[in-house]
């Protein structure tokens, strides 16, 4: 008897895709939040990168639980690209550009 292989999984192959996005968790008056907000837009002119949200990690408990001082993150699908620093080879290699 032969197994369906994973990826022809007809389930699967019917459920939509969810939208790729990407998301910054950043906090008011941080210096690197605006500098990798600012990369991202500048990428953005050259890449087609997908649609960026921009979360304040004092406005919600969970953000500010997760995340605390260890802001800028950038997110992409709710997974942690990078901290800190824009991490360009990075999110190029998830987005698989």
């Amino acid at each position: 008897m032969r197994r369906a292989r994973a990826d022809t999984d007809p389930i699967a192959a019917d459920r939509p895709q969810e939208p790729t996005r990407l998301a910054l968790v950043q906090r008011r008056d941080c210096e690197l939040c605006e500098h990798m907000l600012m990369q991202l837009e500048m990428l953005a002119r050259s890449l087609t990168l997908p649609p960026l949200d921009v979360l304040d990690v004092d406005a919600d408990a969970e953000l500010l639980r997760r995340y605390g001082l260890h802001v800028p993150v950038l997110l992409l699908d709710g997974e942690v690209v990078c901290r800190h620093r824009l991490d360009v080879p990075e999110l190029k290699r998830l987005l698989r550009l």
